[in-house]
């Protein structure tokens, strides 16, 4: 199951309060095959993580589908140590946005 990580630009943070981070490393743990794809950090140029997801927080993880999982890192971590990533609650960026 690829599927990628889009998250800020910052990937030498690594804390465990850093919410990319918080993810990318409960990915790692579960052994789930992703590739990162790093954002801008600014907000004001986050439009195309806007398109994607419908708004403009990190992380987002988009599975190879095309569907795309964002709820608050701590929830998302929970969810893919607990091997239910796939359970996610998904949403499909609409065509031409």
């Amino acid at each position: 199951m690829p599927v990628k990580l889009h998250r800020c630009g910052l990937m030498w943070v690594k804390i465990g309060a850093h919410p990319c981070w918080k993810v990318q490393k409960a990915l790692n743990e579960a052994g789930i095959e992703y590739e990162v794809v790093p954002k801008p950090l600014s907000r004001s140029k986050r439009s195309e993580i806007a398109k994607l997801s419908g708004q403009t927080l990190y992380p987002v993880i988009e599975f190879e589908d095309g569907r795309v999982y964002r709820e608050q890192s701590q929830k998302m971590a929970e969810r893919i140590r607990a091997g239910k990533l796939l359970d996610a609650p998904t949403t499909t960026p609409k065509a031409g946005e």
